[in-house]
């Protein structure tokens, strides 16, 4: 069962944000929140309440399964752009340089990592055998 967290407008450029979300992306939940912990960028902090966010939506999705047996683990991260602000700043000769402060969304997708329904295995065993 997916579940899913998403935080808007969040301002970090979305490069920066990148090099975070590829650290845990397929990583367990446990092991990616540990990541996350000890990571001296400031978007670490962010992205570890995005998890946060979608491990408990993933609990309320399930209230009868306990987390520790679920396995969950990383499905998908993405970090889109967002809106930019434009600012000038003053340049030499009165001219103005402009500066764009770049925002970004973040997306997380969970799964549980439990293994496949008998039903799929039962169908792959069964085109195996006609063939």
């Amino acid at each position: 069962m997916e579940a899913v967290a998403k935080l808007k407008n969040v301002p970090t450029s979305p490069r920066k944000m990148r090099l975070i979300a590829d650290l845990i992306r397929g990583q367990r939940v446990s092991r990616a929140l540990g990541l996350l912990k000890y990571q001296p960028q400031a978007g670490a902090a962010v992205l570890q309440k995005v998890l946060l966010s979608a491990v408990a939506n993933w609990q309320q999705k399930n209230e009868d399964e306990r987390i520790e047996d679920a396995d969950l683990y990383v499905k998908t991260i993405f970090v889109d752009g967002g809106p930019m602000l434009k600012r000038l700043r003053p340049a030499p000769q009165g001219r103005g340089h402009r500066i764009r402060k770049r925002s970004n969304h973040i997306t997380i997708v969970i799964d549980s990592a439990a293994a496949p329904a008998l039903s799929d295995i039962e169908a792959t065993t069964q085109t195996s055998e006609n063939e």
